[in-house]
């Protein structure tokens, strides 16, 4: 062991060490330094890949993993296998808001960004805010939080087939989304179309044929009745025969199925990581597990908020402010500027604890009363229950408002 490496020993045996790691798609940058401020390891680049992680590994090896605290921006997906790899590895991690490192970089004169100095910019963030380490829970979270966010994408990408579709029977046979009365997008009229795209394709179909297509895929809802009105809707149709829609018809249907059955397949993924970190979120009446998930994994963990109103308006449920001179608006709108799937999350439990809870019941009416609409009422429930989770999560207590 050379002379540089038994003095960086000697320091990693007396001082914390802060290693910030500047996080890219491809190459990451990371500097090492004590507590002293002292530069143990000046910036270097390491590839993502199992040989740069070995790297640094080995930059990391003279110092004790208890000394060590090593800093990572959040940046998207990037950072995440970086992020488990050290933590099995038994290194201590925080997750460093880049706006952070941003106000760092700012104070210095002159204006200088690139990957070495940002990885030293981290360190300075270590040292001079309280940054919470990583723990097994917090890596449970970030990975609620990915699924999540997932399945909110499908559920969008759903929505817009189904819009899609809705076109395409337009064309096809417009008249059909008044044979059945709760829309098109049923299991009965799925089936239908798949077998019969086109008002044709129904009006060249046996009538026995048709009834029994019909009432297997509604469970007896539809018989020989509905048969020959359906048979008789579609001859006076005035859509538009067309392969070529036809084939996006049954296509589309075919993706929105496939969806839904990952999205189904995923529900119960996630309802089983739910269940392994028993939450006391799970006694709050109504909650769901789906619920549950979309709220912790936005939220992770509580202790990064100081106070009910700071997690109020990560989630964008605290209201705007309207005010200028003299004049203060007497009343604004949410300001919608946090965590979109945190604040639908929070909306939809609100209300299935109005519907499941007596007092939260009572309060959504009060303000029904004051003459606050419906989803203004639940905002004003929603309030309240962050206030709750605020409450249990920081407590570790379960629901307990009769």
């Amino acid at each position: 062991m050379d002379q540089n490496s038994c003095h960086i020993l000697l320091k990693g045996c007396d001082l914390m060490i802060y290693t910030g790691i500047d996080i890219a798609k491809d190459k990451h940058f990371c500097a090492i330094a004590d507590s002293d401020g002292e530069v143990l390891e000046k910036p270097f680049g390491f590839d993502n890949n199992r040989a740069g992680y070995s790297l640094l590994l080995s930059k990391l090896k003279p110092f004790s993993k208890e000394s060590v605290l090593i800093g990572i921006e959040s940046t998207a997906h990037y950072g995440s296998n970086l992020l488990c790899f050290l933590h099995d590895n038994g290194y201590r991690i925080a997750v460093i808001n880049p706006i952070q490192t941003a106000t760092l970089r700012k104070t210095g004169i002159r204006k200088t960004k690139t990957d070495a100095v940002d990885s030293l910019l981290i360190i300075k963030s270590l040292m001079v805010n309280n940054h919470k380490p990583f723990d097994k829970q917090d890596i449970a979270y970030l990975r609620l939080k990915n699924l999540c966010r997932f399945r909110s994408k499908q559920k969008k990408s759903i929505a817009r087939l189904k819009i899609q579709l809705v076109s395409f029977v337009d064309i096809s046979f417009p008249e059909l989304q008044t044979f059945f009365k709760s829309g098109i997008h049923g299991k009965a009229c799925y089936e239908l179309l798949k077998n019969c795209p086109a008002k044709d394709d129904i009006t060249a179909l046996h009538l026995t044929r048709l009834g029994n297509l019909l009432s297997k895929s509604s469970h007896g809802r539809f018989g020989k009745e509905e048969a020959i009105a359906l048979k008789s809707l579609a001859k006076s149709s005035v859509g538009t025969s067309d392969t070529s829609i036809s084939y996006q018809i049954v296509t589309t249907i075919e993706q929105i199925e496939l969806l839904e059955k990952q999205i189904a397949s995923l529900d119960n993924l996630i309802i089983s990581q739910v269940s392994d970190l028993d939450s006391v979120l799970l006694s709050v009446p109504g909650m769901s597990h789906i619920i549950c998930a979309m709220i912790l994994g936005e939220i992770g963990d509580i202790k990064r908020f100081s106070e009910p109103c700071k997690l109020l308006a990560f989630a964008g449920l605290d209201p705007t402010v309207n005010q200028s001179g003299k004049f203060k608006a007497k009343s604004t709108k949410m300001s919608k500027r946090g965590s979109y799937l945190l604040r639908y999350a929070l909306v939809f439990a609100a209300w299935n604890v109005c519907r499941n809870n007596n007092t939260f019941n009572a309060y959504y009416e009060l303000k029904r009363s004051q003459g606050h609409g419906h989803y203004s009422a639940l905002g004003h429930v929603a309030h309240k229950l962050v206030r709750v989770i605020f409450k249990m999560l920081k407590d570790n207590v379960a629901f307990s408002l009769d």
